[in-house]
């Protein structure tokens, strides 16, 4: 067994200078803002705008990104050197450190560039597809990972089917969706599941679902991409053979943060890498071939970890939850709008997704976005892809204040009035 503290405790990653509570047996609650404007601190952020729009990559904390830059000279000084002599006991031990916060063994995982490229993997690398099966993914699935399952079609003759998940949802409703295109589908071998929709931050209950799948002799592979370090879970919890996750996105890491994981029972169900040697050893690592590539952001982990550990991963999930609770309790009390995601807490973390009744496309959507950031500095961004319609995106980050979501609740009323809400024309 890896002990996470000792694993962790060399390098920059034991000297992070965060001003925030060490841990014990007391975590900061959701509200305590002197708390968490400690945290808020450590974070270089645009003087301009209330950034509302941390969906895209997370920004890393002001000590991590010492521990990045320090790694880049040192790969940029040390080149080969290095690479040929230490660099591989360093990737080693930050791939292990990843496992322990994951709640898996190391060999199960492998870093990669991003989710995308450790899902492009899976799908395209799953085998046990002939022709006349079927496989499934949802509206709210990420467009790539989409792509990847379409192209499952021509490349293996199999029937690719989509399903729009329920909106308004329940996690009833959701698991009967699932059940119900199972059971529509009885050569069905494929699921491509997505924990924290980056369309309307809609959490699903993937345990559930897997489990209803294995019964079926039924494969799935999840799109953790938002949910790792958003919520508060660790691998077994979703107890699922392959699983694609980001870096950097809510752990904070560097850009070109990824991992892959693949139970050692089900490594045989995805091919190794065609551009890896075919007598190599057959490992996670064998699963994709990233070749050369910026080696200092994956020596740059465990001082991500490190920050967020002394965080603490509850106290994180519930923080971001509350930020989202705050303005989306106001935007409930105002007519013409309408919260895309639940406020059952096991159906969302920070992203919450809402629509302008009517505006549904996504140009009217986007000029919706755009008069929030004109008129009151607010920056959101649209997203496209659900079922019912285009929507407006917001996503809070560590740093965000409850302020910053009373600043945006504030606007919303103004877009009810807006000139870009003339132009939204609903979907047929």
């Amino acid at each position: 067994m890896i002990d996470r503290r000792a694993l962790l405790a060399g390098g920059m990653a034991a000297t992070l200078p965060l001003p925030v509570r060490a841990a014990g047996p007391a975590r900061p609650s959701p509200d305590e803002e002197t708390f968490w404007a400690k945290v808020a601190s450590e974070y270089d952020l645009p003087g301009d705008v209330v950034q509302l729009e941390n969906g895209n990559w997370g920004a890393m904390a002001r000590p991590v990104r010492a521990a990045y830059e320090q790694a880049v000279a040192r790969v940029n000084r040390d080149t080969s050197y290095y690479a040929r002599r230490g660099m591989l006991a360093d990737l080693a031990a930050a791939r292990a450190a990843v496992a322990v916060e994951l709640g898996v063994p190391a060999d199960e995982i492998a870093f990669t560039r991003n989710a995308t490229e450790a899902l492009k993997a899976l799908i395209l690398g799953y085998n046990r597809l002939s022709p006349g099966d079927a496989v499934l993914y949802a509206d709210l699935d990420y467009d790539s990972m989409q792509a990847c399952m379409e192209s499952l079609g021509p490349r293996r003759g199999v029937r690719v089917r989509r399903i729009a998940l329920p909106e308004p949802a329940t996690r009833d409703s959701l698991i009967a969706a699932y059940a119900e295109a199972m059971t529509a589908e009885p050569r069905l071998k494929l699921i491509l599941l997505t924990h924290l929709s980056h369309r309307t931050g809609l959490v699903i209950p993937v345990r559930e679902i897997a489990a209803m799948a294995r019964a079926r002799g039924i494969d799935v592979i999840v799109d953790a991409a938002h949910s790792w370090q958003q919520l508060d879970f660790a691998l077994p919890d979703l107890d699922c053979d392959f699983v694609g996750l980001n870096g950097h996105k809510w752990l904070g890491a560097p850009l070109g943060v990824g991992i892959l994981h693949i139970r050692r029972s089900a490594l045989a169900r995805i091919d190794r890498d065609p551009a890896e040697e075919p007598g190599g050893p057959d490992t996670v690592m064998a699963r994709v071939h990233t070749g050369t590539l910026d080696y200092a952001s994956w020596l740059t982990v465990p001082a991500a970890l490190a920050f967020q550990h002394r965080i603490d991963r509850a106290a994180r999930a519930a923080r971001l939850r509350a930020l989202r609770d705050r303005w989306v309790k106001r935007a409930r009390a105002i007519p013409g709008i309408s919260v895309l995601t639940p406020d059952d807490p096991v159906l969302h973390g920070a992203i919450t997704s809402f629509r302008i009744d009517g505006v549904t496309d996504a140009a009217g959507n986007a000029a919706l976005a755009r008069t929030l950031l004109d008129q009151h500095r607010v920056f959101t961004v649209h997203r496209t892809g659900p079922a019912k319609g285009a929507c407006i995106r917001v996503t809070p980050a560590l740093f965000t204040s409850m302020a910053d979501v009373d600043r945006l609740a504030a606007a919303l009323p103004d877009l009810l009035s807006s000139p870009a809400r003339g132009g939204g024309r609903p979907q047929a």
